[in-house]
């Protein structure tokens, strides 16, 4: 079952001390005296993602800096580690309270996730549609191609297409900020309409970048719903009563949720 998700603001990742430290004998045991970075030289560091770095301080996890970022207007916080050549998308979570550790303050808490929503205010008008499009039950998937959950359950929701025939799966494509390419790679789709390069979108393979500012346009909708409706997530379903459903279930669970089993 792939239940783990790729949250907007933050995969929960616990970090070994040891692992990331890179200590050296004479170490006085303060990061900050061996290892800085600028905001601006972060910036420069990322700057083929196209995200602006306005703050950088140590992360309560030992070997991180700590970077908040800017992107489209949408903030975030992600990691980087002290040889300057990765990045974590995510936060730091304290053993002993099971809380978020920051150095700075969360600049996007995620809204609390309703129950349900009224599904005839989803922009299907710009779904991809998978499987059935008339078909008489009706799955909603907040998905995002660079998001790795939603890349294995894309092949589950391949499978539940053939599985079940009488199914129509409107997949909104929702690009996160911590995934840079998604966003091109979800309008390209939306312009062509190109099972094919679903696929390969999904497949993290390159497809050709888009060309109308409609599809942006697009997005941006179903973006903002989402946002306006709590799902902060990918993937994330909405069962055809509105019921969300975070993450998402192999192909055969999905089709017995479907029929009420």
């Amino acid at each position: 079952m792939l239940k783990e998700l790729c949250i907007a603001t933050a995969v929960i990742v616990i970090l070994a001390t040891s692992s990331f430290a890179m200590a050296k004998e004479g170490c006085g045991g303060v990061c900050s005296t061996c290892h800085t970075l600028t905001a601006k030289d972060a910036t420069e560091i990322l700057k083929k993602t196209g995200t602006t770095v306005t703050s950088v301080k140590q992360s309560p996890a030992r070997g991180l800096f700590e970077l908040l970022v800017e992107r489209e207007g949408q903030k975030g916080l992600i990691l980087m580690d002290y040889g300057k050549k990765h990045l974590i998308q995510g936060m730091v979570v304290d053993i002993e309270t099971l809380q978020p550790a920051s150095a700075h303050q969360q600049p996007n808490p995620p809204p609390k996730q309703p129950a349900s929503l009224d599904v005839t205010k989803i922009p299907v008008t710009h779904a991809f549609i998978m499987g059935n499009p008339k078909g008489s039950k009706k799955l909603y998937v907040f998905t995002d191609p660079d998001c790795p959950y939603c890349q294995k359950g894309h092949l589950e929701l391949k499978k539940l297409a053939k599985i079940a025939p009488d199914v129509a799966i409107y997949v909104m494509l929702f690009p996160l900020p911590m995934h840079p390419g998604a966003m091109d790679k979800s309008r390209t789709v939306l312009e062509t309409m190109s099972h094919d390069l679903l696929d390969k979108a999904f497949e993290g393979k390159e497809i050709p970048k888009p060309e109308k500012e409609s599809s942006k346009k697009a997005i941006d909708e179903i973006v903002a719903f989402a946002n306006a409706n709590g799902i902060s997530g990918t993937p994330t379903m909405v069962m055809p009563d509105g019921t969300i459903q975070v993450g998402m279930r192999d192909a055969e669970t999905m089709k017995k949720m479907l029929e009420g089993k």
